[in-house]
């Protein structure tokens, strides 16, 4: 299997379709999915302006018809009637395959999410050709009951899409990527999964995202992984 890794520095506003719509055709021939990282159609810090940028499900018909060529895993705020969801989507072979309603949403510090988006109460898995596949949204990931949640999915693979700020800066290094990594290498032992763990960079309203972005394996060895602070797109073979 082909992964693509789509460590991209999203835009706050409606603009990122376009820059989305060229990442994939530039990795479609090459690549069999392609996993972008939270809010990366919206930008993270919405809060007032969800009402004006976010999407609604009809106005991704050209991410849907581009999965006939590549899967697409892709994080936006999502407006379903009243209601605005922090949701991830997987679009293949022309259809939307699976959504996931972020559960646990952050609210506390710098996060205001649950001031803003309603939550899910569900973690469900689905089969993408033989493989069964789970998504999970940043916090979700810091919860112990989602865990024990996974492991009774018995997924192949994790998808774990994150906005992740950097924070704890020390001379050992980054302390929340040290959180991180203990938490996507103990996910992927525990459930036996190879995990996808994408995370965003650039700057937001004084927030800056780290990414790191990286593939770990079911022995819960990092296999691949992407730097810090930059842009990259990068194809990876597991």
């Amino acid at each position: 299997m082909r992964i693509t890794l789509a460590q991209i520095s999203p835009k706050l506003n409606r603009t990122n379709l376009e820059d989305i719509l060229k990442t994939i055709n530039s990795v479609k021939n090459d690549s069999d999915i392609i996993v972008f990282p939270e809010l990366s159609l919206s930008g993270y810090m919405l809060q007032d302006k969800l009402t004006e940028d976010a999407w609604y499900e009809a106005e991704l018909d050209e991410l849907r018809e581009l999965s006939k060529d590549i899967d697409i895993v892709i994080r936006l705020a999502l407006r379903e009637e009243k209601h605005f969801r922090n949701t991830a989507l997987y679009f293949s072979k022309g259809e939307l395959l699976s959504k996931h309603y972020k559960v646990h949403l952050p609210n506390y510090g710098m996060f205001e999410e649950a001031r803003y988006f309603e939550a899910g109460n569900v973690f469900e898995s689905f089969l993408v050709k033989d493989k069964r596949v789970s998504m999970v949204v940043c916090e979700d990931l810091w919860h112990k009951n989602v865990r024990h949640d996974l492991m009774e999915q018995n997924p192949d693979i994790i998808i774990a899409l994150v906005s992740s700020p950097a924070r704890g800066f020390s001379d050992g290094g980054l302390e929340i990527e040290d959180k991180w990594l203990e938490i996507i290498k103990t996910v992927s032992r525990e459930c036996s999964s190879t995990l996808i763990f994408v995370n965003r960079v650039g700057f937001e309203d004084g927030l800056g995202f780290w990414g790191g972005s990286c593939i770990v394996d079911s022995n819960a060895k990092i296999l691949h992984q992407l730097p810090h602070y930059e842009v990259v797109v990068k194809t990876f073979e597991i």
